[in-house]
């Protein structure tokens, strides 16, 4: 029987359940490039509360520091409220505040010539931008081939190097098998990515039992929960993954059976060397690649086949072929890459590496893990179960942001390869729409139609050297120099070269630099001192050698003073916003998904600082206005008018080819269609009321070998992912490297400029291959002995989440982190003042002593460090004051000024090959105020170098509170 207790008298009624707000609302978020699904919480009209959406595939209600803190983002006194054209000189921050009228009306009248007299003088490049589906689009209708987007300096390593090889990648495009697994290596990953999955699974492998190796120079979040960490030095992860390729084929531990059936292991290659087709593939005359069986060729795609996988075998015509799989053994056997050669290089004992090949092994090929799942493969043979291999690697832009990284991603995906590891239960998994054939059958556009537009969107992967945007000369077409010979397999475009170029008017003048949320003035630039002064500097007529900019972003960053006009962008949670399959979707192994923002509030109902109404729009509504204006083909009826109202209009009704948009949920004209379909005028609400998203479960015949699954590549046909349900072969081997290789040698229609050739034939290897890093071989390494470089914080992403006010909490300034060691043979003792130098400068900044790094390592928190008077911070906030950017002394040409800072395959932005001395700072250095080199002493201490500050606002006085009056 229940005991009631009595009321006692006085006692408060207290609410022990109060409701956050008295409305809430799911959208997705945007304060990492995780994407969780969120429920925000209102009270009156004005958000209260975030929380994680817990019926969301992503994050499954889990939320991380940054998403809570969305509130304070969407409240931030850096948000930009009008558009603004510049008055002063750039720099200056003088603007003045105009209407969106004749926002526009100026915008259309810089654009509207360069469209008539050549489009290709408008570079259109977005930084941590998540509407390429739309911005790409967008270059392609207006004609320029001058259109990049941020992976060119993130990650294009790692999503080339995977494409090109297994037709998907890691992060977006794939994932751990969190549910099988039982041995995990992690490379180079930081936590300001993928954040909240990546948790989760965490948490699932450590409550199985399963190990986990973290690979990377310092160990943080990730990587102190690890089993194991091995401190790696910077830009060795190909030497070491290439040690343990070394060990498997010596112990005879790698999975050959699998190699034949979905990958080019037993293709066999021609042997001719000065031939026009050594390297290439032995080919019948229908095309189709052949192997050797039984004394014979047969074709290699062919089911049932038993095919000599090494040997030196004699073709009809008297030329020689060898398997794929016998140059892999020949290479990778080699002395050069055992343990006891490699792991001084690597800073791993060789005892390591062995015992981790080993492990590797063990858990591949000794776990026994089946899945009693019936299924049918591409040629038809019906199999009872699914064999796993639980070994499951995940790698991220540690591995990518390196001048070798290209191939060091390929030489992980090898890895994988030889042990069976790629969607297999246990395993690396593909998320939907991947696996793509390989590469992806979207080259770059490269002519321009009767209409002005692209033939084909302007960024895209190159197949052969017939692919690459260059003039008869050989010489680069795009302002970046993506896709030239100098960075053939560009598939991002490439930013970090783009100031450089322009100011230099090579291969020519641009007239207009239009961007979105790039801070290319800061956070996102190489040799920023420099950077900024392309930004400002003149002809000797007077006039800026990049003549106009047009900057749209949702805060006063350091890029905004450096725009002569200023698009202001709503915050996220005030626009639509698609998540798209055509983009970066959400999807994850089992379940192909996709995703929209919804606007919570209006924004000119959202107050400023100063509690003046915001005139503010969502960029991509501005950009199909600014179309419709310049009357671009597909942004206006034939009479001239727009054909969509606005950016929600686009979602809703564009179709890239028919009955394919934007969104795949809910399509056809009743909403009963998933992938394909006519478009819905409703699909939007129907997202809004399932929670912001569409997910389509792969079926589970279908959710592992995707690569050769019939019923996953009938399904993901079905679905519109892929054009065909043809299996997609894996690339041990690469042959569409040994083209450039071949035209480096002389032959071929398409060959590069004599200065290019050693170049193209060096690194255009069609095995994975490792060289020392461009700017450690190229200095001299006493003089800068030491390697340096950024981590990703997981509690904050790029500039954005440190000028949030409850991040800022969390960290407001950052250290020069060393190992004591270090600190020890440089004459440095725990926080004191250091001067780092590279050969294209030197910083002043504070030391901190940590034993979480490899002791040849220095490193530090990224995108903390400001310019003081951007974001409108304080003046004295520390992040201008003691926080810095390693981006002072990375470089963004080698030390030789032949090449871009990149690598030379794809033109990845190399951050992390800095190389740096070390020295205890003069007591006098350490202060000052004023433009960059002043050194005069300051009571107070300031990291160098110290620029101008910049006036983009002041910050309201006294704390910055929220919710207090909703108590």
């Amino acid at each position: 029987m229940a005991v009631m207790r009595a009321h006692l008298p006085n006692e408060p009624d207290l609410d022990l359940s109060p409701s956050p707000g008295d409305e809430v609302k799911t959208t997705t978020c945007y304060m990492c490039a995780c994407r969780c699904g969120i429920k925000v919480w209102l009270r009156d009209g004005g958000i209260r509360y975030i929380q994680g959406n817990p019926s969301h595939p992503v994050n499954q209600g889990v939320l991380c520091a940054k998403g809570a803190s969305g509130i304070m983002q969407h409240h931030s006194p850096a948000r930009l409220t009008r558009p603004l054209l510049r008055v002063g000189e750039r720099g200056s921050g003088e603007f003045r505040e105009i209407e969106w009228d004749e926002a526009m009306e100026i915008a259309t009248s810089w654009l509207a010539p360069v469209r008539e007299r050549n489009p290709d003088e408008l570079a259109f490049f977005t930084g941590r931008d998540q509407s390429q589906a739309l911005t790409g689009w967008w270059a392609q209708q207006f004609g320029t081939i001058n259109y990049a987007a941020h992976g060119g300096f993130c990650s294009v390593n790692m999503a080339a190097g995977g494409l090109y090889t297994l037709g998907g990648s890691f992060w977006e495009f794939g994932e751990p098998d969190w549910e099988h697994t039982r041995y995990l290596m992690l490379w180079g990953v930081a936590e300001d990515h993928d954040s909240n999955p990546i948790k989760l699974g965490l948490g699932k492998l450590k409550a199985r039992g399963a190990k986990v190796v973290a690979v990377n120079p310092v160990r943080t979040g990730y990587g102190a929960i690890a089993d194991e960490w091995i401190g790696i030095r910077p830009g060795t992860d190909g030497l070491f993954a290439f040690a343990l390729i070394h060990e498997l084929l010596r112990m005879d531990r790698i999975d050959l059976d699998y190699l034949v059936r979905y990958a080019d292991a037993h293709w066999l290659v021609v042997k001719d060397p000065g031939g026009a087709e050594d390297g290439l593939f032995v080919r019948d005359g229908e095309g189709r690649p052949q192997c050797w069986v039984a004394d014979a060729l047969h074709p290699a795609d062919a089911p049932d086949v038993s095919p000599a996988v090494v040997g030196e075998y004699v073709l009809p015509d008297g030329r020689t072929a060898v398997p794929a799989f016998h140059l892999v053994a020949e290479r990778y056997l080699d002395p050069q890459y055992a343990p006891d050669a490699v792991a001084e290089r690597c800073g791993i004992p060789a005892d390591t590496i062995r015992r981790i090949a080993r492990e590797l092994a063990e858990a591949a090929f000794e776990s026994n893990l089946s899945l009693p799942i019936a299924w049918t493969d591409s040629w038809g043979r019906e199999h009872a179960e699914m064999v796993g291999r639980p070994v499951a690697l995940h790698a991220m832009r540690g591995i990518s942001a390196h001048s070798n990284g290209f191939h060091t991603c390929r030489g992980l995906h090898l890895l994988q390869l030889l042990l069976g590891a790629v969607d297999a239960p246990g395993s690396f998994r593909y998320q939907p729409p991947y696996p793509k054939p390989i590469p992806p059958p979207n080259r770059p556009g490269r002519a321009r139609r009767e209409d002005g537009s692209l033939d084909a969107g302007p960024l895209g992967f190159v197949h052969g050297p017939e692919d690459l945007l260059v003039d008869a000369d050989g010489q680069p077409r795009r302002i970046d120099h993506a896709y030239s010979w100098a960075y053939p397999l560009s598939a991002h475009g490439m930013m970090h070269t783009l100031l450089r170029n322009a100011h230099a008017g090579d291969p020519y003048r641009i007239d207009t630099l239009l961007m979105f949320m790039a801070n290319m003035a800061w956070n996102s630039s190489m040799n920023t001192r420099e950077t900024i002064a392309w930004l400002t500097d003149r002809d000797d007529d007077g006039e800026y050698r990049i003549p106009r900019i047009i900057y749209s972003d949702a805060y006063a960053s350091e890029m905004v003073a450096y725009a002569d006009l200023v698009l202001p962008d709503t915050t996220y949670l005030e626009r639509f916003d698609a998540i798209s399959m055509l983009d970066r979707p959400i999807s994850d192994a089992d379940g192909a998904a996709d995703a929209i923002r919804q606007p919570l509030f209006d924004a000119a109902t959202q107050p400023d600082k100063d509690g003046r109404a915001r005139d503010v729009r969502g960029f991509q509504s501005v950009l199909l206005d600014l179309g419709a204006r310049l009357g671009l083909p597909g942004m206006v009826h034939a009479d001239g008018s727009p054909q969509y109202r606005d950016y929600a209009d686009y979602i809703v009704r564009h179709e890239r080819t028919p009955g394919v948009g934007l969104l795949a949920g809910w399509r056809g004209e009743n909403g009963t269609q998933a992938g394909k379909g006519a478009p819905n005028p409703e699909q939007l609400q129907r997202y809004i009321d399932n929670g912001g998203f569409w997910r389509e479960e792969v079926p589970e015949h279908a959710r592992y070998f995707k690569m050769g699954n019939r019923g996953y590549l009938e399904w993901a046909q079905a679905l519109g992912f892929i054009g065909s349900s043809a299996p997609i072969t894996l690339h041990l081997y690469a042959e569409h490297l040994q083209k450039f290789r071949l035209a480096a040698q002389g032959h071929g229609e398409h060959q590069p400029p004599e200065e290019h050739r050693e170049r193209v034939e060096t690194y255009f290897d069609p095995l994975p291959m490792w060289y020392t890093p461009f700017e450690q071989a190229q200095v001299d390494e006493a003089e800068f002995p030491l390697h340096a470089i950024t981590q990703r914080p997981m509690f904050m992403y790029h500039a954005w989440g440190s000028q949030n006010a409850w991040l800022r909490q969390i960290a407001a300034r950052n250290w020069l982190y060393m190992h004591p060691d270090t600190g020890a043979r440089h004459g440095v003792a725990d926080e004191d003042w250091v001067v780092v130098a590279s050969h294209l400068g030197e910083i002043t900044v504070q030391a901190k002593f940590a034993g979480n790094v490899q002791p040849d390592t220095l490193w530090t928190w990224n995108a903390i460090g400001k310019r003081r008077g951007a974001w409108r911070l304080d003046a004295d906030a520390p992040e201008g004051r003691k926080g810095f950017l390693l981006n002072h002394l990375i470089s963004d040409i080698t030390p030789r000024g032949d090449y871009a800072n990149a690598d030379p395959v794809t033109g990845q932005a190399a951050w992390f090959d800095l190389r740096v001395s070390l020295r205890r700072a003069p007591p006098d250095t350490t202060g000052g105020t004023g433009d960059a080199g002043d050194r005069t002493t300051d009571a107070t201490t300031l990291t160098q170098p110290q620029f101008e500050p910049l006036a983009l606002g002041d910050a309201p006085g006294g704390p910055l509170r929220y919710g207090a009056r909703k108590r």
